[in-house]
C-alpha cells in the first residue's frame, strides 16, 4: 500500500494516484536509461559479456572514460532512485539515510571496478560483471524499498 502525501486528509484517492502516476513515471526514467545506455554511454563491456567473456580478453578499454561514463549513469540512476523513495515515503530522513548508502555503495563499487579492470584475469570476469552491475543498474533501490516498508511497519 502506497502511503499518502503529506498533508492529504484521510489518504485521498486523488493524491494516491498522483503518487503512483509519480513512481510510474520515475520508473519509466530508469527504463529510458537502460534502453538508451548503450548509445549514451560508452561501456565497451556490454557487448564483451553479451559474447566471449569465458574464453576471450577484456577489449581494449578506455579507463578514464568508462569509468566517468560507469559513474554518469550510477549518479542519474541514483537521483531517480532518490526522488522515487522520495515520492513512496515524503520523510527527509530516509532520502537523507539513501542518499549516505548510495554514497558509500558508489564508493566501494568504483574502486572494485577500477580494480577489477586493472587486474583482471578470465578467471575473476564475473565479479567484474558484478560489480559493474551493481554501478549501472538501480539494484540498491530494489534493495531499499522494501527494507524502508519494513522498519516503517515495524514501528
Amino acid at each position: 500500500m502506497i502511503p499518502p502525501f503529506k498533508g492529504e486528509k484521510g489518504g485521498c484517492m486523488k493524491g494516491k494516484l498522483t503518487k503512483i502516476a509519480l513512481v510510474l513515471f520515475l520508473m519509466a526514467c530508469l527504463v529510458a536509461v537502460r534502453a538508451f545506455a548503450p548509445t549514451i554511454f560508452y561501456d565497451p563491456l556490454i557487448a564483451f559479456f553479451k559474447t566471449g567473456h569465458l574464453t576471450e580478453n577484456l577489449p581494449q578499454i578506455n579507463l578514464t572514460k568508462i569509468l566517468l561514463n560507469t559513474s554518469l549513469r550510477f549518479w542519474i540512476n541514483t537521483a531517480i532512485s532518490l526522488a522515487m523513495i522520495w515520492v513512496i515515503f515524503q520523510k527527509k530522513d530516509i532520502v537523507k539515510l539513501s542518499g549516505i548508502l548510495f554514497g558509500i555503495a558508489f564508493i566501494l563499487l568504483i574502486v572494485a571496478f577500477y580494480v577489477l579492470l586493472k587486474t583482471s584475469e578470465k578467471e575473476s570476469y564475473m565479479l567484474l560483471f558484478y560489480v559493474r552491475r551493481f554501478l549501472i543498474h538501480p539494484i540498491l533501490l530494489l534493495l531499499l524499498i522494501p527494507a524502508f516498508y519494513f522498519q516503517r511497519n515495524v514501528k
